[in-house]
């Protein structure tokens, strides 16, 4: 369609260990619209910085396996050279923020000049033009300018991460993946980030791919929320409709954990563990954990297939549970 800008078929990312292979990500497909913010959300350990990795091509030493089909507009980036890649789509057409901002800087060099950098390198703009550039952004942000003369050690947490988002916007990428980028921050300098991203969204039309584990702050800016659980999606649609009527077990029990301040009931854990990803489970992966488990659960995967109350060209409502399956056996119960 031609308004998807990225296209992710069966991608996968293995890591190679000791004990065998870990599957970080198993067989994941997605899409993103222009303008699109899409959530992937999920706990702890579940595949999403990997993924991220993945679609950056920011691959391991122990690597055991990396696969998939990835279009960016109408550019099959997945078969690009590494060194094409590296030119023509890192940081000038897709960007990442990355997780930790004080990892993502290097602690010798002026935040003005870091961020400048991607257009040095990749489009060998000079050296004023490329600090002109950065300046632009910086405002975007809301970075003052004189920060450009600071190293990142002179700035706050806050600041350092708004620095890092001015590093991938500098090059105006059709697309940012955002690493949890408001996790090490307190509650007043995540809003204030967030407000930043929304802007840029209704300014500029950039797409994002927010990855969290946060409930909260992914629901201020998602379009769409996509569910991760041991390294599989297991449910994507509309952000309406998952935070007022999830249909995956999973993201059931995952809303029923989340604080509220206006209903009496409280938070309930999530029993049990995710299942080890050197050798997950040959039927639904969330079956252990699972309350409406029935038999076949156990014996065999279920596709990532058309749930219900959603057409296929409104919102693209898909659901990997036996119950959503034709003549799966369990009901919609």
């Amino acid at each position: 369609m031609a308004d998807t800008l990225l296209k992710v078929e069966d991608l996968a990312l293995h890591y190679r260990t000791r004990g065998g292979a870990v599957r970080a990500v198993d067989g994941v497909s997605f899409d993103v619209k222009r303008g699109e913010a899409l959530v992937i959300l999920g706990e702890s350990g579940c595949g999403k910085s990997s993924l991220a990795r993945a679609l950056m091509r920011l691959l391991p030493r122990n690597l055991a396996h990396h696969g998939g089909r990835v279009s960016l507009g109408d550019t099959p980036i997945s078969e690009l050279s590494d060194e094409r890649f590296r030119r023509e789509v890192q940081w000038s057409r897709m960007a990442l923020v990355m997780q930790a901002s004080m990892n993502a800087l290097n602690p010798v060099v002026k935040v003005g000049e870091q961020v400048a950098e991607p257009l040095r390198e990749l489009k060998r703009w000079p050296r004023r033009r490329a600090l002109e550039r950065a300046a632009e952004v910086f405002q975007r942000v809301g970075l003052p300018l004189d920060f450009m003369a600071r190293y990142p050690f002179e700035l706050s947490g806050g600041m350092r991460q708004r620095a890092v988002l001015a590093m991938a916007l500098v090059a105006e990428p059709e697309l940012v993946i955002l690493d949890e980028p408001t996790s090490a921050l307190d509650v007043l300098t995540q809003a204030a980030i967030m407000n930043v991203l929304k802007e840029l969204k209704r300014d500029l039309g950039t797409s994002f791919i927010l990855i969290t584990h946060d409930v909260a702050t992914s629901s201020e800016l998602a379009d769409r929320v996509a569910l991760m659980y041991a390294g599989e999606l297991v449910e994507a649609c509309s952000a309406a409709r998952f935070f007022g009527e999830p249909a995956h077990p999973y993201s059931r029990l995952l809303m029923k954990s989340v604080p509220r301040l206006h209903e009496r009931e409280r938070p309930r854990a999530i029993l049990g563990q995710p299942p080890s990803l050197l050798d997950p489970p040959t039927g639904c992966r969330f079956a252990a954990r699972c309350p409406e488990r029935f038999a076949r659960c156990g014996e065999s995967p279920p596709a990532f297939a058309l749930g219900i109350g959603e057409g296929a060209g409104e919102s693209r409502h898909r659901v990997r549970c036996w119950r959503y399956e034709p003549n799966g056996g369990g009901g919609h119960g």
